[in-house]
């Protein structure tokens, strides 16, 4: 089994872990609404889809 001679220093770690960074969500706007939402997703404010309601927004949890 391996093991590591020595230590991984701080800077090495650091190094290696400079490009794990969170990526910024899409966002597109409502056709109906005109609200922030997720592409291919349905509108959470109004309940479209495609140009067409696919859910009444009372039935959202």
């Amino acid at each position: 089994m391996a093991v590591p001679k020595r230590k991984t220093s701080k800077a090495r770690k650091g190094k290696r872990r400079a490009h794990w960074k969170l990526a910024v969500p899409a966002l597109a706007r409502c056709s109906q609404c005109h609200q922030h939402k997720q592409p291919h997703v349905v509108c959470p404010n109004c309940g479209h889809y495609g140009g067409r309601e696919v859910i009444k927004p009372e039935e959202q949890l």
